[in-house]
């Protein structure tokens, strides 16, 4: 027999509710403070530690690799070790890197560092939310979580601003540092205020009809190696040659990894970090491949447009940093409204028609160069684009949810945002050599400007068959999403960090 677990008790009106919510929402802040601003550090930092193509592809992916590969791992840590115990190490570990990816020296520091900010970020990122749906009353945690959820978006949308400034007025250095003063404020307010949380499933004895989730350390490494060895084909194969032996290696080790992960995956059923048995789905497995389309292009545009406004149309960074501003609140004041016209119409028809429409957006964008005038050749593109992504993130969410039953839609959002930034990963490092951009191509306006419209269309290319998809095999989920997003991972809309 094992000890009644406590309900959650922690009101909103309440200084433990404040305190809580403001350490969930400073941290979440801090995560995606760094998603938005890298982005438009690239130019910078590339100039100053003499960086080359694969290596800003490298301090983007570097990141995506390890929070793509190891999320789903960092939520069962705190479902089985202390929500609160694994959320304060990732805050101390993100923290720690973040320092390091200040101080760096070189590009292969800068790389390292990414990487083990990208592993803190694994721990944090779901432990933001999760201490929130294990620590508020139920009556409140539908407030709490969307208090976060808007207060987190407010901080994204303040990161382009913020971070543009920091780099033009001191240095992309301190795109770094910031984080430490708001670690020390998340510290002490969960240390104040957050209280511990386990799971009953992920450890001692699980009650009748409840299934144990693995403790799959075995699945991440695979899903790593995976997502790896790919990523290092992809960028390294245009210094070395598509038949150079580290690329061949490379390549093979991640397609083995990724067929030992399904077949591990697969032989451990129902109790699997991933049950394979999600797939029997075929509304869920299409979403996955949607979510991995979609988001590769906004990856991709990202990782280019905020060179090229730099590099080519000669925009500081804080001016680069607001031009992408609109598009942020274009979700935040719209994700809300496309999220009950999918309840009321079916997913099919916003995930047909968003996409669609920020494919044309990006084709806007894609003749844009120097002396552009921000308010008639930019503003119209990102503006499409973020109506485009403000259709698709809301429904995606909740159909992904609806599409299991409610007891793997912890698993299910979980992946579906692992997905999402494996789609980045995956854009960041193909595009690059599907323009023919390598080595210091970056830095020379005319390669750059080749590269930058053969992205843009690759990336409209992108959006186009994901709208195809929807529309083809996309119909509505046979029941409702769940009133609460799961406990151990960040909702699926969740743009990609």
């Amino acid at each position: 027999m094992t000890a009644p677990v406590p309900a959650p008790a922690l009101r909103m009106g309440t200084a433990a509710g404040r305190g809580t919510l403001l350490a969930a929402v400073l941290a979440s802040g801090m995560v995606f403070l760094d998603s938005t601003v890298v982005n438009v550090a690239l130019p910078k930092l590339g100039q100053d530690l003499d960086a080359n193509v694969a290596d800003l592809q490298w301090t983007v992916n570097g990141y995506l690799l390890m929070l793509a590969a190891f999320v789903l791992l960092g939520g069962a840590l705190g479902d089985r070790f202390g929500r609160r115990r694994v959320f304060l190490t990732g805050v101390v570990w993100f923290t720690a890197a973040s320092v390091l990816c200040g101080l760096a020296q070189g590009t292969g520091w800068l790389i390292a560092a990414r990487f083990l900010q990208g592993a803190g970020g694994a721990l944090l990122t779901p432990g933001s939310l999760s201490v929130l749906q294990a620590s508020f009353h139920p009556d409140d945690r539908g407030r709490a979580i969307g208090a976060w959820a808007g207060l987190s978006g407010v901080s994204t949308a303040l990161g382009p601003f913020i971070g543009g400034w920091l780099i033009d007025a001191l240095s992309w250095r301190w795109i770094f540092f910031l984080n430490l003063p708001i670690a020390v404020l998340v510290l002490l307010a969960a240390l104040r205020w957050v209280p511990e949380s386990r799971d009953e499933n992920a450890s001692g004895t699980v009650g009748p009809g409840r299934t144990r989730r693995r403790f799959d350390v075995a699945g991440a490494l695979l899903g790593a190696f995976a997502l790896a060895g790919v990523t290092y084909a992809l960028i390294d194969a245009p210094a070395r040659g598509f038949d150079s032996a580290p690329v061949v290696v490379a390549a093979l080790v991640g397609v083995l990894a990724a067929v030992a992960f399904v077949l591990l995956e697969r032989r451990r059923g129902d109790t699997a970090m991933l049950p394979t048995g999600l797939f029997r789905s075929r509304l869920f497995s299409v979403l996955n491949i949607f979510t991995v389309v979609v988001y590769a292009a906004l990856s991709g545009f990202t990782f280019f447009f905020a060179v090229y406004l730099q590099n080519v149309v000669e925009w500081s960074a804080f001016r680069t940093g607001i031009a992408l501003l609109p598009m942020t609140v274009l979700l935040l004041i719209g994700s809300a409204r496309a999220g009950a016209l999918s309840a009321r119409i079916g997913p099919r028809l916003p995930l047909a028609v968003g996409p669609a429409v920020a494919a044309a957006g990006l084709l806007m964008l894609r003749d844009v160069g120097p002396g552009a005038s921000y308010w008639r050749e930019v503003l119209p593109g990102v503006l499409l684009f973020g109506l485009g992504l403000t259709l698709v993130v809301a429904p995606l969410t909740a159909s992904v949810l609806a599409a299991v039953e409610d007891r793997f839609s912890g698993v299910a959002s979980g992946f579906n945002n692992a997905a999402s930034r494996a789609g980045g990963l995956l854009a960041v490092a193909a595009l690059p050599l599907l323009v023919g951009l390598s080595g210091g191509g970056y830095e020379q306006k005319s390669e750059l400007t080749h590269a930058f419209r053969g992205a843009m269309t690759w990336c409209a290319g992108l959006l186009l068959t994901g709208a195809v998809l929807a529309l083809v095999l996309v119909h509505r989920p046979p029941r409702a999403a769940p009133p609460s997003q799961p406990c151990h991972s960040l909702p699926a809309a969740t743009p990609p960090k």
